[in-house]
């Protein structure tokens, strides 16, 4: 156990029973009162918010939390399979961890995981990968008004918006936290 005057923002909690990550964490002391910290923590299942007062001498639980990059190998029901790219040992790691993130990844790419006690409690996928498109239309002579976007299909089957001169084959960079086109890849 630690006191709540060593709890950093970034910092993984056990607070009563659950995981949350400590956003922001700031020390008050409010006129002729007594000091507290204010906490804002996120629940790492729900997502959902969390804010609470500690006492400076209050006893937390800091969660021993490793984090890795692994190798996304492929796609087994509700999980994804993942290899340690050190000790070569795999992990089934379920999609919900990655969220909307999760329709980018594609076999081979690196991907962060965090543990807590042998248990998967958070996945990130990269800020921004390169995919292949697959499928689009193309482009109409004369049809070039400012910033005009066509659909395009990339090759981990999902649907994204890219310029009209961007043709089937070509290599496009994608943000995926919003599935946005960055540019085109040479």
């Amino acid at each position: 156990m630690s006191k709540a005057s060593e709890v950093k923002s970034g910092n993984i909690l056990r607070f009563n029973g659950e995981l949350v990550a400590v956003e922001e964490f700031i020390h008050r002391t409010p006129g002729n009162l007594r000091a507290f910290y204010q906490a804002r923590m996120r629940n790492i299942r729900s997502g959902k918010l969390v804010e609470y007062r500690f006492r400076t001498d209050e006893d937390v639980e800091i969660a021993r939390v490793e984090t890795n990059d692994y190798q996304y190998l492929y796609d087994e029901g509700d999980f994804f399979v993942v290899m340690d790219n050190n000790t070569y040992e795999q992990f089934n790691i379920p999609k919900n961890l990655f969220g909307d993130t999760a329709r980018f990844l594609k076999e081979g790419m690196n991907v962060i995981i965090a543990f807590e006690s042998d248990e998967p409690i958070m996945a990130q996928a990269p800020a921004t990968v390169e995919l292949e498109i697959t499928y689009t239309e193309p482009a109409v002579k004369g049809d070039t008004s400012t910033n005009a976007l066509k659909s395009a299909t990339v090759e981990t089957g999902v649907e994204i918006r890219v310029p009209l001169f961007i043709n089937q084959g070509d290599k496009v960079k994608v943000d995926t936290r919003t599935g946005d086109y960055i540019e085109r890849v040479k």
